[in-house]
């Protein structure tokens, strides 16, 4: 019995009409092997905890199982703001559909499959250093509580592929709840395939929001879920100190997952205008414009759904973003200080730090990590942190004593010990920094996959406590501040 015939698979979206993708077969690589298997995702979905040479055939593509209906996306999108018509799946294949062991839904796609009709002038293949990048931000944002896809497996094989030197052909597999983007719907309303755009609404309906069914104005009330939705994931990602780096409406959710992770970066020092794409040379996606742009990308939706939705409603449900984020990044970053609760004077506390923050260049990571230690180390343990230590000690005076009136369910004060404790399981001791994703990537070119594993292992767990993977947690090196990622990572 193949190991598809226990678990639970069907081909939704390959029922809809061609007119929204092409039935393709994967292309083959040469001598694949595996990289990582994502065990602890494996087995939510009942595959096994350790892949077998069926697992490896299967979702490389080398072997279609009947089960299996593979076929390439089309969809649209703004790409740093200019429409782009001729996107679609270039480089990946939606291979079926798998329910998890809960009963939730979730696309199975692999990336680097090979030429597409949407391939436009690239091979269709992905390498391995953009891969490793993507399995392990996926994994490290799934850690931190961040709305994302997550990946199941990663393979290299001995395939030549081009880029700005020989690498070779890596596969990833992606599981995402959906791999339905802005884009789809901007691809029928400019091609005027209006049958087609209200048939992919009422499927996202049907299939990720069954509560509008039954309610008056059903498409505007989607459209309110995925403005609140986005507006969650941008608040998330600007709380971790997270740059996804190209914000085009192509890589943009319907479900406010974070989705095709390539030039990303974590802060290291707080910079707000960091600009982790090399190849974004305006800064259109700089980390501080990531909540202005996602607003951005919300407004072409809304264009693009204009055939189905009032005017009125569309502008309602915009006018709504920034009121959804703002609460949205306060639950974020409140628990990250300790504060639960709203005082008057919290802004203020706030703006501070953030410019401090700002004016010192200090760890982004660090800083909120050592804050949560101050029941078991000194205040002076902060303030060395920052260049203008006086300054420092100003604002952390006027914080300790906000936190000397937040009171618990009983009324009594929240004392060091109970604050800090609270404030560890949300301000992370690891994050995937570019030079730590430069090591295990630089390693698993020679063959030595064990860093790949390992930073998976950990990044899974970043709030624990971990004395032997201590040197994970050191500020970065200069010259990892400096690494240039581009789109082709």
């Amino acid at each position: 019995m193949s190991i598809w015939d226990t678990v639970s698979l069907s081909n939704r979206y390959s029922a809809l009409p061609k007119s929204f993708y092409t039935p393709i077969q994967p292309q083959p690589l040469e001598g694949v092997r595996w990289v990582a298997w994502n065990s602890e995702l494996a087995q939510q979905f009942g595959l096994p905890e350790k892949p077998d040479d069926e697992l490896l055939k299967t979702l490389s593509g080398e072997v279609v199982p009947e089960h299996f209906s593979p076929l390439a996306m089309k969809y649209a999108g703004h790409q740093f703001g200019a429409y782009n018509p001729d996107l679609g799946d270039g480089r990946g294949l939606l291979l079926a559909e798998i329910a998890s062991l809960e009963g939730d839904v979730y696309d199975i796609h692999l990336k680097g499959a090979g030429l597409t009709p949407y391939s436009r002038m690239g091979d269709g293949r992905a390498v391995l250093r953009s891969s490793i990048r993507e399995y392990l931000c996926s994994e490290a944002m799934a850690g931190l509580g961040v709305e994302t896809t997550r990946a199941l497996a990663l393979m290299t094989s001995d395939t030549p592929v081009y880029r700005e030197k020989q690498e070779f052909g890596a596969l990833l597999v992606r599981l995402a709840n959906t791999h339905i983007r802005f884009g789809h719907f901007e691809h029928f309303f400019y091609t005027n395939q209006l049958e087609e755009l209200k048939l992919l609404a009422d499927k996202v309906i049907d299939w990720y929001f069954p509560a509008c069914i039954d309610q008056d104005k059903p498409y505007a009330k989607m459209f309110n879920h995925i403005v609140d939705r986005t507006a969650l994931m941008i608040a998330q990602w600007q709380a971790v100190g997270f740059a996804h780096g190209v914000m085009n409406t192509d890589n943009m959710s319907i479900l406010g997952q974070t989705f095709d992770y390539g030039p990303y970066g974590f802060l290291d020092d707080y910079q707000p205008g960091f600009i982790c794409n090399h190849s974004d040379y305006q800064g259109r996606y700089a980390f501080d414009q990531q909540p202005r742009v996602a607003l951005w990308n919300l407004s072409a939706l809304a264009h693009a759904l204009s055939p189905l939705i009032d005017r009125d409603d569309l502008e309602h449900a915009l006018a709504q973003y920034e009121t959804l984020l703002n609460q949205h990044f306060s639950a974020a970053v409140r628990p990250k200080l300790g504060l639960m609760t709203y005082l008057p004077q919290d802004g203020d506390i706030f703006a501070q730090m953030f410019a401090l923050l700002a004016e010192n260049r200090v760890d982004y990571t660090r800083f909120f990590r050592q804050l949560s230690k101050l029941d078991d180390e000194s205040e002076q343990s902060v303030i060395d942190l920052f260049i203008d230590r006086d300054k420092a000690g100003q604002w952390l005076d006027l914080y300790l004593q906000r936190c000397a009136e937040e009171l618990d369910s009983d009324g009594n004060i929240v004392d060091s010990q109970a604050r800090c404790k609270q404030m560890r399981k949300v301000n992370p001791k690891y994050i995937l920094r570019n030079y730590l994703a430069q090591i295990a990537i630089d390693k698993a070119e020679l063959g030595d996959f064990s860093e790949v594993e390992r930073l998976a292992t950990l990044l899974r767990h970043p709030f624990d406590e971990n004395p032997q993977f201590e040197r994970y947690a050191d500020l970065p090196p200069e010259w990892g501040k400096a690494l240039e990622i581009s789109c082709s990572s």
